[in-house]
């Protein structure tokens, strides 16, 4: 048998659409762009509807407060999009949520001082946040609330809380409403911790600021060498394991056919003869197979297959958990310090601080990444080191808006231009205008978002699968037959994925684990660093 042998290739040959490259408008008899760019946004729903449902509840936040960061963070998603596109990197790569933000507000959430706020909606606290909306007319219109002196108001109705927004009524005693609410106001644990996770938020994105645009971060990139990048790229998507498999596991019968149904279709059903020259499947397998599996899942939720099982089960298979659809406003426009005015604590900001270094790597290898997919020109430092500059700026925002954790490259949305084969710009750009469209009107977000967790969990298995694939791509530009080279590829993988496993015993915030200092900030900044897999590849590698 001859030999057989694939020289290296700077750039992949098999893409449609590189980075300057459009799809056609009006193709298939349907907009090929349009559908592109909506595949997308429907991609980046998993993580942003995942992370405000983990951590709003543990605020003390409602269904209510859930839908609103949800929209705020989708809004903020699709501007920290276009900026990037247009201003930063300039790859067709999506900004949206980070789990690497989820430990240190997690941290802040269970600080002794917000932990001791009452976590009752009192409705005088709501009274008050109404007069500073508007005025006290129209706070007293919607409370039904008549004066009875200038300090003095009597209820016309009194109703439960638990209909508090549905019937516009509250529920509160007789007396001086307006003196208890200037004791009520700083009570509400939900609206305290958004401030604070707010403020950590704003002073941490200073730090990626300072290092993206002063050009430190430039020449830190210089030293990834191919065999450094390699490991560093593997590990952003095969770090991300824990949310593949694991979590569809939860809901296997909706899981599995979604992991299968994506396989069969992206990899198969494209070579079919009379489809061959039509490429439907590769294009938008994921709006093709959501979109069967979505209904598969309407019908088991109607059918009540999930009646008596465990909450667990119904909350990863149910199509109408959290009551997305019923407590979404039709209408809401984010604003900067819709919440209040941020709250600012330095061991908030320095737990913060930890989560955004670890983006920044993160971000980083994604964009190598992007750049391979996108047939792009490898991304030199000081474009590297704008994006991040920028990206630092949308943290800046996430902390202004209110959207309870910052921002980083969606390595999802990385895979999907090689799964597709569309690596154009234009496609991320129109991805952005759906974020912010569907955030406005949220009744139609609120839709999509109750796709179940486990059909995105069988997507990220095939998309975070082939990010860790590109980055093993890296090692053709190195000489693998080097007994050094292969060491450090090796170690490099396997403590990056072995160390954070160790400390993953100690992810309790209020756990000092290993480290024990006087200061927990301290602590746990050191633990945030020992939890993340991607800054091990990076040490060892050098």
């Amino acid at each position: 048998m001859a030999e057989i042998t694939h020289p290296p290739m700077d750039q992949l040959q098999d893409l449609e659409y590189c980075i300057d490259s459009n799809p056609s408008w009006v193709h298939f008899l349907a907009a090929e762009t349009i559908l592109l760019a909506f595949q997308n946004y429907i991609l980046m729903l998993g993580t942003s509807v995942m992370i405000p449902t983990l951590l709003v509840p543990a605020m003390g936040g409602t269904d209510r407060d859930k839908a609103l960061v949800i929209q705020t963070l989708l809004f903020v998603a699709g501007i920290n999009t276009v900026l990037q596109a247009l201003f930063g990197t300039r790859l067709p790569a999506v900004i949206g949520g980070s789990y690497a933000y989820v430990i240190p507000v997690a941290y802040i959430i269970n600080d002794p001082s917000l932990q001791r706020i009452s976590d009752r909606h009192d409705v005088s606290c709501l009274f008050h946040l109404l007069i500073n909306i508007g005025s006290k007319k129209w706070a007293m219109e919607t409370l039904h609330v008549v004066p009875i002196s200038a300090s003095f108001y009597i209820p016309l109705r009194v109703l439960s809380l638990d209909s508090l927004f549905k019937n516009r009524t509250f529920s509160f005693a007789r007396g001086n409403l307006k003196e208890v609410s200037s004791h009520v106001i700083g009570l509400q644990r939900f609206i305290q911790t958004m401030r604070a996770i707010q403020g950590a938020l704003v002073i941490a994105s200073s730090i990626q600021i300072i290092l993206g645009y002063s050009q430190v971060w430039g020449l830190f990139s210089r030293f990834f060498s191919p065999l450094g990048m390699s490991p560093v790229v593997a590990l952003v998507g095969l770090g991300l394991f824990q949310r593949g498999f694991p979590l569809l596991g939860n809901c296997v019968e909706i899981g599995l056919p979604m992991l299968l149904l994506v396989i069969g279709v992206s990899q198969y059903l494209k070579h079919v003869r009379p489809l061959r020259d039509i490429p439907i499947f590769e294009r938008f397998p994921i709006l093709i197979c959501g979109t069967i599996i979505w209904i598969y899942s309407l019908i088991l939720t109607a059918g009540g297959a999930y009646r008596n099982k465990p909450i667990a089960t119904q909350i990863s298979c149910r199509t109408d958990r959290a009551n997305l659809i019923s407590t979404a406003p039709w209408f809401k426009f984010p604003y900067p310090l819709q919440w209040g005015p941020p709250t600012f604590s330095a061991g908030h900001s320095f737990a913060m601080m930890s989560a955004v270094l670890v983006s920044m790597v993160e971000s980083t290898g994604a964009y190598k990444a992007a750049s391979r997919l996108a047939i792009a020109t490898p991304p030199p430092a000081y474009v590297l080191s704008r994006g991040i500059g920028w990206q630092g700026i949308g943290i800046m925002l996430d902390g202004l808006f209110g959207t309870v954790t910052g921002s980083t490259v969606s390595v999802e949305n990385v895979g999907l231009l090689g799964l597709t084969r569309v690596g154009s710009r234009r496609v991320v750009q129109i991805s952005a205008g759906f974020m912010m469209f569907f955030s406005i009107f949220g009744k139609f977000g609120a839709v999509f978002a109750s796709i179940p967790f486990p059909i995105f969990a069988a997507l990220y298995c095939v998309l975070f699968g082939l990010v860790g694939s590109v980055g093993l791509s890296f090692l053709q530009f190195t000489n693998m037959n080097c007994m050094r080279n292969l060491i450090i590829t090796g170690l490099s993988l396997f403590l990056g994925i072995s160390i954070p496993q160790f400390f993953n015993q100690y992810w309790n915030p209020s756990h000092r684990g290993l480290a024990h200092t006087n200061a927990a900030w301290v602590s746990f900044f050191i633990k945030k660093k020992k939890q993340t897999p991607i800054p091990y590849s990076s040490m060892i590698k050098e």
